[in-house]
């Protein structure tokens, strides 16, 4: 699914108008990419912020450039250390035909048999790389744990196949896995002895 975003030419000097921009609620940006030159632009951040929030970084975002329109996809986004504010956005141009790599989220979904009998559940992956055409392009993908045992283990090779997206991230990697419960070991204080002391006689 494509949504549309606004988006304004923008000046590249001074620097100091990127700083204005922010002041008056716009992201600077930029988009390059199939079939256009690299073009710095500024968007609405409240706009930008929403699509994130509902749609997901994987979304097609339909823009309209020079009275062109071009698709596009979120390849980085930069924001304030302190305050988590966008403060530029780079998008890349697609051609909505070919296929593209994106990293997409892994979300394990249920309870595992083996965690309701104590067992821990260990994530060791949280993204993939897929391969799909960008309309295709998955935001996440779920992992179903629920029949999953203590000593079960999940791999990349195990998911299921997929006809929107190919998975490119190697097989081999585990996802997830149900260890057994930690148990403590009970630690027991031994008494230190009393030290001999040098030149004292032992009593009789």
């Amino acid at each position: 699914m494509a949504v549309s975003l606004a988006v304004e030419n923008r000046a590249t000097r001074p620097r100091s108008l990127r700083n204005q921009l922010r002041h008056e609620g716009k992201v600077p940006g930029v988009i390059n990419g199939y079939q256009i030159e690299s073009t710095p632009i500024s968007v609405s951040a409240a706009e930008l912020e929403k699509i994130l929030r509902d749609h997901g970084a994987n979304t097609v975002i339909t823009m309209n450039v020079d009275g062109k329109k071009v698709n596009t996809l979120i390849r980085e986004t930069q924001v304030d250390t302190f305050n988590r504010a966008l403060t530029h956005v780079e998008f890349l141009s697609v051609n909505m035909t070919e296929e593209t790599e994106v990293e997409a989220e892994i979300l394990l979904v249920g309870e595992s048999v083996g965690a309701k009998s104590g067992g821990v559940v260990a994530q060791n992956l949280y993204s993939l790389v897929v391969s799909a055409t960008p309309d295709k392009l998955p935001e996440r993908v779920e992992v179903d744990i629920t029949d999953m045992n203590i000593g079960d283990s999940l791999t990349v090779a195990d998911l299921p196949k997929d006809s929107d997206y190919t998975v490119v991230t190697d097989p081999e990697e585990q996802i997830v896995a149900i260890l057994e419960p930690q148990v403590e070991e009970e630690t027991t204080e031994e008494t230190a002895a009393e030290p001999e002391v040098i030149g004292e006689k032992p009593a009789e």
